[in-house]
């Protein structure tokens, strides 16, 4: 048996699909034809047939959005980008670093909205911003004061099996 990939979540497509079977509906085509063409079931052909009977192609046409309106508007975010840009030092903290934590606190205060790290690590990623990691060792790295260490420390103090 063949198998099709339909397009999952995308309303779009959805939405054009649901606009052809209006248009079958509107030359005459029956519910079993909009369901050969489009591999829908026979309950989706029905309720797409009555709901272009009730208001026509417009009837067929998707929702807005999909899903709960996120409690951080639009201008919430531009808003949180713009005190994130101010820098930490700005909101009263000691260093130049941000953690999860310390932007939950400034989205708590600018938006209030309170959200969890994870959360926040979404609403972070949604503007653009990623983890930051040093490109470079510290310059102070002593090499070879590592290596003794590993040769000589480490397995005097690593634990073993046997104890």
């Amino acid at each position: 048996m063949e198998q099709t990939l339909r397009p999952r979540r995308d309303f779009a497509a959805l939405e054009v699909r649901r606009l052809q079977a209006a248009r079958l509906f509107a030359q005459g085509h029956p519910q079993a034809e909009v369901v050969r063409r489009f591999r829908v079931s026979r309950p989706t052909a029905h309720r797409w047939f009555q709901a272009w009977r009730r208001g026509g192609a417009a009837a067929l046409k998707g929702p807005a959005r999909a899903g709960r309106k996120p409690r951080l508007s639009l201008a919430g975010r531009h808003q949180l980008a713009a005190a994130l840009l101010r820098g930490p030092r700005a909101w009263g903290f000691r260093t130049e670093l941000w953690t999860l934590e310390r932007i939950a606190q400034v989205i708590r205060k600018v938006a209030h909205v309170r959200y969890s790290l994870s959360q926040t690590w979404r609403v972070l990623q949604q503007l653009g911003w990623s983890r930051q990691r040093p490109a470079r060792r510290a310059q102070e790295r002593d090499e070879p004061a590592i290596a003794r260490w590993v040769r000589r420390r480490w397995p005097q103090v690593k634990k073993t099996p046997k104890g």
